[in-house]
């Protein structure tokens, strides 16, 4: 099944994964309807999407043909539940990443669900059987995990439960297509996901390499950042094996052996909590960046997502023609 090109969608949750959703699809030209319990809040969240749109303007990186007071207009809000839900033929969901809280707002949206409806989480790691299980529409369910900044990080991973309709995957990638992200279907459900297990891997390594005192955090960031970040920019990690030697096949046959030594010495899965390893890289970190600076800094990160966004598109579109 296609996704309707006009419609209500419902976003439940008016937090910052809340904001760039709703943006995303008036962007599309989807009409949204905000839902959270404070009214506060909701006027806090129009307060900001409007400050958002207008930047993305400033940067040539709006979607579609509205302005942002155009889409501003398309975007409601409400305290009410069953308002946000109704005649709306998508739902996502967006609030704290605990399953308690999951499983509290999904007996609500449940109780105001229809046959046909679509139910997203946005959840990042928490499986949707977790939470979906005792639905009385448990099969129109699905994940639906963005990445933040989602404007310039596209990325969404649409994880299935044991019980979602294919339809609703089907529907689901759709309407990622049509708002303009990058969709990717995993085949079966899995603690994580994709994203966060090749994250946290790589995380994991990282940590026991200061551990070891093998590299400082700052050197180890640039390996990063300046090694392997700028070709994960266009390529993933298997098309750069395929790259590397001539096809996949021959990459493995040669890299094998010391792919395995290497691996086999990789140790326990440090905890990000053990004292003396995290005061060690807090005060590498602050060091660079102090607690205050934090937001100048992550200013500073947008911007930059923001310019490779917009240049990963003019390749994209000069692609195309």
């Amino acid at each position: 099944m296609s996704a309707p090109k006009t419609g209500k969608v419902g976003i439940i949750g008016s937090g910052l994964i809340g904001r760039s959703w709703a943006m995303l699809f008036v962007g599309a030209g989807y009409d949204v309807c905000l839902y959270d319990l404070s009214a506060e809040q909701l006027a806090t969240a129009k307060i900001d999407i409007e400050k958002q749109l207008k930047e993305l303007e400033r940067k040539q990186l709006m979607r579609g043909t509205l302005s942002p007071a155009e889409q501003l207009v398309k975007i409601s809000t409400t305290s009410d539940i069953s308002e946000c839900m109704r005649n709306a033929f998508y739902i996502q969901e967006c609030v704290w990443e605990t399953l308690e809280l999951k499983t509290e707002i999904f007996k609500k949206i449940d109780a105001n669900a229809t046959n046909n409806q679509i139910l997203a989480s946005s959840t990042s790691t928490i499986p949707g059987s977790k939470f979906s299980s005792d639905l009385k529409h448990k099969n129109r369910f699905i994940v639906a995990h963005p990445v933040n900044p989602p404007f310039y990080v596209p990325l969404v991973e649409l994880v299935p439960t044991p019980w979602t309709d294919k339809d609703v995957m089907d529907t689901t990638y759709d309407v990622m297509k049509k708002i303009g992200q990058s969709p990717v279907r995993l085949k079966k459900e899995i603690v994580g996901f994709a994203l966060n297990r090749i994250q946290y891997a790589i995380l994991a390594e990282c940590w026991r390499l200061v551990a070891d005192d093998a590299i400082d955090v700052e050197d180890l960031d640039i390996v990063m950042r300046d090694g392997l970040g700028p070709r994960y920019a266009f390529l993933g990690p298997i098309e750069l094996t395929h790259l590397n030697a001539e096809g996949v096949e021959e990459y493995s046959h040669k890299y094998n052996k010391g792919y395995m030594n290497v691996c086999s010495t990789f140790g326990p899965t440090p905890s990000w909590e053990e004292p003396s390893l995290l005061a060690k890289v807090k005060d590498q970190c602050e060091a660079k960046v102090p607690l205050d600076q934090l937001a100048e800094r992550r200013r500073w990160r947008d911007v930059r997502l923001a310019a490779l966004a917009k240049l990963k598109k003019q390749i994209e579109d000069e692609e195309k023609k």
